[in-house]
């Protein structure tokens, strides 16, 4: 196999750099006062590197964005190729969503930011519709030897909710740093119950959490959501009112 190209190397190399550059601003200063001019001070470059390589600013927030999404999905994937069953692969898809990674600050004020402007921007959308679309894939590929065929749909997207609903909710209404632990708990509670498979072996699941509570976690869990959600929106419009 050639080698890549030296150009080629660089290109990709300076597009990333740009890209961090874009995710440390925008965790920083906020989704509207990332400027092209202050992603450029931090990165050290000139603003009009950034037409170059992306365009302009939503072309440069749209592959920030992409490569996020792009960096989550490798390391969904990787996890489900070292799962050693199909229940564990079903737990990978939640495993990665909720990673201690995924609630580090820098990283969750970016997707916060994101989630506040997709309404606003159909490429936004589309890179999420494609994200939520593999997640659900990804599920219905594990459940599909654990459950009867005509609750692999169903469960795929309560689970993908879920996940969805507990980071958000974790973000909402946390105080102090979360990991996900608690998160991912709940999931795997949720999955063995819909598996109706609680004697896997290598599943190891907090013995305090209860089928009453992981309930009640998901219903307000769903609930969290749609305020979180109604919240991004409310100020999304004001920022765009602002403009």
């Amino acid at each position: 196999m050639n080698a890549p190209e030296p150009i080629q190397t660089f290109e990709a190399a300076r597009r990333r750099q740009l890209i961090e550059a874009t995710i440390e601003t925008v965790s920083e200063v906020g989704f509207r006062a990332a400027s092209l001019g202050e992603i450029a001070r931090r990165a050290n470059v000139s603003p009009g590197l950034f037409a170059h390589y992306f365009g302009d600013k939503d072309g440069l927030l749209e592959a920030t964005l992409r490569f996020m999404a792009a960096r989550l999905s490798r390391a969904t994937a990787a996890r489900m190729r070292a799962a050693p069953s199909p229940l564990e692969r079903v737990m990978a898809v939640h495993e990665s969503a909720l990673a201690e990674e995924e609630f580090e600050p820098r990283t969750s004020a970016v997707w916060l930011a994101f989630w506040g402007q997709i309404m606003h921007s159909e490429p936004y959308r589309r890179v999420q519709s494609i994200y939520q679309r593999r997640m659900r894939s990804n599920l219905r590929h594990g459940l599909r030897s654990l459950v009867a065929a005509d609750k692999v749909a169903s469960h795929a997207v309560l689970i993908a909710a879920t996940i969805d609903g507990l980071w958000l909710q974790s973000h909402a209404s946390r105080r102090t740093r979360d990991d996900g632990s608690r998160a991912r708990a709940a999931v795997r509670s949720l999955i063995v119950i819909l598996v109706g498979d609680r004697d896997e072996a290598d599943i190891r699941i907090s013995a305090e959490i209860e089928r009453a509570q992981i309930t009640n976690d998901v219903t307000g869990a769903l609930r969290d959501q749609r305020r979180a959600l109604a919240r991004l929106e409310a100020a999304a419009r004001r920022l765009a009112g602002g403009d």
